[in-house]
């Protein structure tokens, strides 16, 4: 019996931005765009009506800081947004990322220690709650901290529960790769960095065990679920964490330039869309993921209600 993909494990990523009456393409992503909350709410609408009932929220702010602190300032564009969602949609499992590399003015995932690039851990965990914080109170269903910091999900989950948001869970950015496929994400939510790399925090992309022991880290500390990133370069890792950690959600996030190349492949006329992006879906779920996060939500979505 083969694999079949529904569109209620499809959860579909959204770029929110301040103001009214907003929608801006970006380059370099086909078919994705920036959304004011107005606009945002419409577009739910519509995805509601195919069958997905996941969303992921990313903030693009109008101002940054060193710290990234219109994060989680009151009044930040995600607890704006998420309240807006979860009072027209209120059935609308709401996500957010919860990073600073969109806030800060370097475009780093957590607060610098002096004129480095290094990242002060503890600064960064407190940061990063703060952020959960905000989230949640604004009626977050899941936060979903992608910061790679060490001990990230446990700082997170304290703070949740110590201000009364026990229902909240968390979704760990677990093994999330320092990859080449986040380019396009990178200029939607305008969080290249300024100067150095990633790769200190991030996993290197060779290193498989290491992927897994983030995984079992963030399990110990209380993850609701977990999360694979990117996925389509890493379905070894997907179905290694699937064998390793049978009772774990496991989530895995269909990235950027994974989208992006089947679209453009698409437009050359090298192969069929749909056929192609049912066919990585499918792969994914087939490795082991319960979800999958993907800017081919919505197509898929109407693929799948059409066959």
């Amino acid at each position: 019996m083969g694999i079949n993909l529904k569109p209620d494990e499809l959860i579909y990523p959204y770029f929110v931005i301040g103001g009214s009456g907003k929608e801006e393409a970006i380059r370099s992503f086909p078919g994705v765009f920036r959304f004011s909350i107005d606009r945002l709410i419409k577009d739910i609408e519509k995805l509601h009506t195919i069958g997905i009932d996941k969303i992921l929220l990313f903030g693009v702010p109008e101002r940054k800081d060193a710290s990234g602190s219109h994060a989680y300032k009151d009044g930040n564009i995600i607890a704006i947004a998420v309240k807006a969602i979860k009072k027209e949609f209120p059935d609308i499992v709401v996500m957010t990322d919860v990073c600073l590399c969109a806030y800060t003015t370097h475009g780093h995932c957590g607060i610098l220690r002096g004129q480095g690039w290094s990242i002060d851990n503890r600064k960064t965990l407190d940061a990063l709650s703060k952020i959960a914080l905000s989230h949640a109170e604004a009626g977050a269903d899941w936060v979903a901290p992608s910061a790679m910091a060490k001990k990230q999900v446990l700082a997170i989950r304290n703070a949740l529960d110590k201000h009364g948001h026990k229902k909240t869970k968390v979704l760990g950015y677990s093994a999330k790769f320092a990859s080449n496929f986040y380019g396009p994400f990178r200029n939607a939510a305008d969080s290249s960095p300024k100067f150095g790399d990633r790769h200190a925090y991030q996993l290197n992309f060779a290193d498989g065990k290491a992927a897994l022991e983030e995984i079992k880290a963030d399990i110990k500390e209380g993850a609701d679920a977990v999360m694979v990133k990117p996925a389509l370069s890493y379905l070894d890792v997907i179905k290694e964490a699937r064998t390793k950690f049978p009772d774990a959600t496991l989530a895995a996030y269909n990235v950027s330039g994974e989208y992006a190349f089947v679209k453009y492949g698409a437009r050359a006329g090298l192969w069929d869309e749909e056929k192609m992006a049912i066919e990585i879906l499918t792969s994914i779920k087939r490795a082991g993921a319960d979800l999958i996060i993907t800017y081919h939500a919505k197509d898929a979505a109407r693929w799948l209600r059409k066959s």
